[in-house]
C-alpha cells in the first residue's frame, strides 16, 4: 500500500527572507513561512494579513461580463422571467440563493431551479431545460454548472431562451453557444484569479450588474453565501477567495441570516468565531445532504428565507436527511472496503475503481474521498442509474484526475470536474476497459 510522500519545499531565498524581516519587523521563522507561501514583499504580506475588498479585481476583466450584465439588465427592465439554474451541492445552492435574492432586490421577475440528482443527474439537463421553459423563462442563468452543456444550451436557444453560464469547472474544447459564458478557466479569459467558486462567479456577475446600475455596494451583503460556498467546495483560500471568505465569515459570525443561524444552532456551534474548517466539516454536510438524497431546492429555500421559524423548520429537515445520509455513507464505505480488501490487488492497481449497481448515487463521492484518505490513490466509485454506470472520482493531491479522465474520453459517455474531483458516466460493458486504461495512465504519471 503506497504511503504519503512528504515533499519538502526548497529553502527560501535568504535575501528575500531578510528583506521581509526588516520591512515587517517579524521573526525570521515567520518570514521564511511567508516566502514559502510565495509572499515576498510588503504589499503581498499586507494583502495576506489584511485582506481588503478594495483589492478585488474589476468584474469586467472577466471575458463575457459586459455581454452578461447588459442582458441581465435588459431582462429586469423588460420584466422578463429569469431562472437561476444551480447545482445541488453547497456551492450551487449558495450561488442560486445569492443571485435569486440579488435580482429580487432589483425588482426582477426571478425563479430558481435545482435538478434532482437521482433523476436528472449533474448539471444542466434537457429535462430541466424543458421544465424552466414551461414556466415562461426567457433568460436562464446557470451557476456552478453548464460549462460542458453544449447540447442542452443549444436546446435552450431553440426554445427561445437566452443562456448565461456562470461556472468555475474546467471547460472542454467546445464551449456552449450561450449568450455569455463566465468562467475564468476559459482559454480567452484574462481574469487574474482562476480559482473562484461557483458562488464566487455568481458574485462577480452581481458585482457587474450592480456597478452598471449605480448600486456597487449591494452584492456585498451576500458574501456570507460566497464564504460558505468557497469553504465547502475546497477552493484555494488565497488571493481573491481569501478576501471574500474573510468578509463572509465576518457576516456569518456577527449577523447570520436566519437560515445560516438555524444551521449553526443545529450543528451545536456558536456564532462569533466560526472558521472555514467548521463550515466544511459541520455546516456544509447538512446542506449537501438534501441534494444527495432528495430535493436540494429546500436548501435554497433555507438560505433565502427571512422567517426564523421557517428557517428552523427547514433546518430540521436538513438535519434529518443528514442523519440518513451518514447511515447510507457508512454502509457503502464498509461495502467498498470489503471489495478493496477482498478482490482488488493493490500492488497491481494504482487506482481504485469500484462498481456496485445498488450504491446510492448521492454518497459515492463522499465514500471515494474516504477511500483516498485510507489508501492514498485515485479512486472512482460507480453505481448504475438507468442502465448506465455513473459515478464520482476523487484524487490525491498530486494527480490530475480530470486530465486522466480526458485521456479516457473515448470510453466515457461524459465527464467533467476539476483536478481533484470529477463526475463521469460509462457504459457498464466498458467498465473493465476503462479500469485497465485508467490504471495504465496512473502508472505512467
Amino acid at each position: 500500500m503506497p504511503k504519503k510522500v512528504w515533499k519538502i519545499k526548497p529553502q527560501p531565498d535568504e535575501f528575500t527572507v531578510k528583506s521581509l524581516v526588516e520591512s515587517l519587523n517579524i521573526s525570521e521563522t515567520l518570514a521564511r513561512l511567508l516566502v514559502l507561501r510565495d509572499i515576498k514583499n510588503y504589499q503581498q504580506a499586507k494583502a495576506f494579513f489584511r485582506p481588503s475588498l478594495d483589492s478585488l479585481p474589476d468584474p469586467f476583466l472577466m471575458n463575457g461580463m459586459e455581454c452578461a450584465t447588459t442582458r441581465v439588465i435588459t431582462a429586469i427592465t423588460e420584466n422578463e422571467l429569469i431562472c437561476i439554474y444551480g447545482d445541488y451541492d453547497v456551492d450551487g445552492t449558495c450561488a442560486t440563493a445569492l443571485l435569486y435574492m440579488f435580482l429580487k432586490e432589483l425588482g426582477a421577475q426571478v425563479d430558481f431551479y435545482i435538478p434532482k440528482r437521482l433523476t436528472e443527474g449533474y448539471g444542466i439537463s434537457k429535462i430541466g431545460i424543458e421544465h424552466v421553459k414551461e414556466r415562461g423563462t426567457s433568460l436562464l442563468i446557470s451557476v456552478d454548472c453548464g460549462i460542458t452543456a453544449v447540447e442542452e444550451t443549444q436546446l435552450a436557444n431553440e426554445l427561445g431562451m437566452s443562456v448565461i453560464i456562470c461556472d468555475h469547472h474546467q471547460p472542454k474544447e467546445e464551449l456552449p453557444q450561450a449568450y455569455a459564458v463566465l468562467d475564468p478557466l476559459k482559454p480567452n479569459c484574462n481574469y487574474p484569479f482562476k480559482y473562484l467558486s461557483g458562488a464566487g462567479i455568481a458574485f462577480k456577475l452581481a458585482q457587474g450588474v450592480a456597478e452598471r446600475i449605480g448600486k456597487r455596494e449591494l452584492p456585498l451583503k451576500y458574501l456570507d453565501l460566497v464564504a460558505l460556498a468557497a469553504s465547502a467546495d475546497i477552493v484555494s483560500l488565497t488571493d481573491e477567495n481569501r478576501v471574500l471568505v474573510k468578509e463572509g465569515l465576518n457576516q456569518i459570525n456577527h449577523s447570520p441570516r436566519p437560515g445560516i443561524s438555524a444551521l449553526i444552532k443545529n450543528s451545536h456551534l456558536e456564532p462569533g468565531d466560526l472558521t472555514s474548517g467548521q463550515i466544511v466539516f459541520t455546516i456544509a454536510p447538512r446542506i449537501n445532504a438534501v441534494g444527495r438524497l432528495g430535493d436540494a431546492e429546500r436548501a435554497v429555500k433555507l438560505l433565502i428565507t427571512n422567517n426564523i421559524d421557517e428557517a428552523f423548520t427547514l433546518a430540521a429537515v436538513l438535519e434529518s436527511e443528514n442523519y440518513e445520509r451518514r447511515k447510507i455513507d457508512e454502509d457503502t464505505f464498509f461495502q467498498a472496503l470489503d471489495l478493496v480488501e477482498g478482490s482488488l490487488d493493490l500492488d497491481k492497481n494504482l487506482a481504485i475503481i469500484l462498481h456496485e449497481e445498488s450504491w446510492h448515487p448521492g454518497v459515492i463521492g463522499i465514500v471515494a474521498s474516504r477511500l483516498v484518505e485510507k489508501y492514498y490513490r485515485p479512486t472512482i466509485m460507480l453505481t448504475t442509474v438507468d442502465g448506465v454506470a455513473k459515478g464520482s472520482a476523487r484524487s490525491t493531491g498530486n494527480f490530475n484526475i480530470y486530465e486522466a479522465l480526458k485521456k479516457c474520453e473515448d470510453l466515457l459517455l461524459h465527464f467533467g470536474g476539476h483536478q481533484s474531483a470529477a463526475g463521469l458516466a460509462v457504459e457498464v460493458d466498458k467498465i473493465d476497459d476503462f479500469k485497465s486504461k485508467f490504471n495504465q495512465i496512473v502508472k505512467e504519471t
